[in-house]
């Protein structure tokens, strides 16, 4: 897990918080789809990422989206 809460720190805060928080509450719960999901996701660029949290671009699959989805209803409940 220090591997993946060392990936989660990016350059913007906004991003710092919702991957971390996710991996603190949800990663452990999550299915291992999801979870490899979510490592894809720690891969991209912020701006990319940030892009798709804010609705600006489309992620390229459904399993993605509803990744991203799930990532940030968990943090609107937090």
């Amino acid at each position: 897990m220090g591997r993946l809460r060392w990936h989660c720190r990016r350059g913007m805060r906004e991003l710092d918080r919702l991957l971390g928080g996710w991996l603190e509450r949800e990663y452990r719960d999550a299915t291992p789809a999801e979870q490899q999901g979510f490592r894809d996701l720690l891969d991209l660029q912020d701006p990319e990422l940030y892009g798709y949290f804010l609705g600006r671009l489309q992620p390229d699959c459904r399993e993605r989206a509803a990744l991203i989805e799930r990532i940030a209803r968990a943090a609107h409940c937090a």
